[in-house]
């Protein structure tokens, strides 16, 4: 039986850089540990300074093994990068169909890399609903970018865009649907477009339908806007990955020089807030169904005794109480 959690020591030892606690520290967040609370209270003076990347994109497209070639590039530049690798859950453990142990196996003795495979557990969207305070974590630990590479679900893939500074798409040529993907809102998010595996036929079209989709968004901005880059990429080479990183470096100047970083980080913050909010709002709202009021006030529905408009106000007010 583990003792009593240490909280200062724990996080000490991983602003210090050691795997093992950035390690337990990720877990305890990712259970939902009772003091995840006091583990967020403890980060949070020591955050802000990590510039915080999504990838995201259809299935297919590679987003794995650009994500290494990305982390690759980015340890050539001397930066500590910390990988947030999100995919499916296991329909018996709950947890990560894909392991860190067969991902990026060429970065698994780099002490300036962390990767961690997170599950989505149900959560919908292409992230894990701990991804936020996971963030915390390796921005705390003093890593200098965090990657997160979404799960690739599809079109409704576009939570990453609430938790990154720039959001990175990704796209191949002969997918078919990828830029039909694109107007369903996955392609709407980019901050910066990537075609990969640009060695292969198609790739010119897919870049020429981007470029008039950029256009005609342009078209219905106001104010200062950022005009999205397409870069060709052939990841399993590490082709053109050059060219993302010096995009994400001007995305991140075009940020700061205009105060949308600080714009997207608050907004960042009030979405985290408001998660939080109601994710105990609902436990204390099962807790009402554990004790019969929600069932009670259910069955005054039914009775036509009350509207739900009105069984939702008492139950409202007993949590007021």
């Amino acid at each position: 039986m583990a003792g009593p959690l240490d909280l200062d020591d724990l996080v000490g030892r991983a602003r210090d850089g050691q795997p093992r606690a950035v390690a337990r520290l990720l877990s305890l967040v990712e259970d939902a540990h009772p003091r995840v609370a006091e583990i967020a209270r403890a980060l949070t003076p020591h955050t802000g300074r990590a510039r915080v990347v999504g990838l995201t994109g259809p299935p297919g497209v590679g987003k794995s093994t650009s994500t290494s070639a990305l982390l690759t590039a980015l340890r050539a530049e001397g930066k500590r990068v910390g990988v947030l690798a999100i995919d499916p859950s296991s329909p018996f453990s709950g947890g990560a169909l894909l392991g860190d142990r067969i991902r990026m196996t060429e970065h698994a003795t780099d002490p300036g890399v962390f990767i961690r495979s997170m599950a989505t557990r149900g959560h919908l969207g292409g992230l894990s609903w701990a991804t936020p305070q996971a963030v915390r974590v390796l921005d705390a630990a003093g890593f200098d970018v965090v990657l997160i590479e979404t799960v690739g679900v599809g079109q409704s893939e576009v939570d990453v865009v609430k938790l990154a500074d720039t959001t990175v798409v990704l796209l191949a040529p002969g997918m078919g649907d990828g830029i039909q993907a694109a107007k369903a809102g996955v392609l709407e998010i980019a901050d910066v477009f990537v075609v990969n595996k640009a060695d292969r036929e198609g790739a010119d079209a897919t870049v020429h339908d981007l470029k008039q989709m950029i256009s005609l968004a342009r078209r219905e901005i106001r104010g200062p806007s950022w005009r999205q880059p397409i870069v060709r990429t052939v990841a399993a080479k590490g082709e053109g990955v050059d060219g993302v990183v010096h995009a994400l470096a001007a995305h991140h100047d075009w940020l700061a020089g205009h105060d949308e970083l600080a714009r997207r980080r608050v907004a960042r913050a009030r979405d985290e807030v408001e998660a939080i909010a109601l994710r105990r709002l609902r436990a204390e709202l099962v807790d009402l169904r554990g004790g019969g009021r929600l069932a009670g006030v259910a069955e005054r529905v039914v009775a036509r005794e009350l509207d739900p408009f009105a069984a939702a106000e008492e139950l409202i007010a007993d949590l007021r109480k």
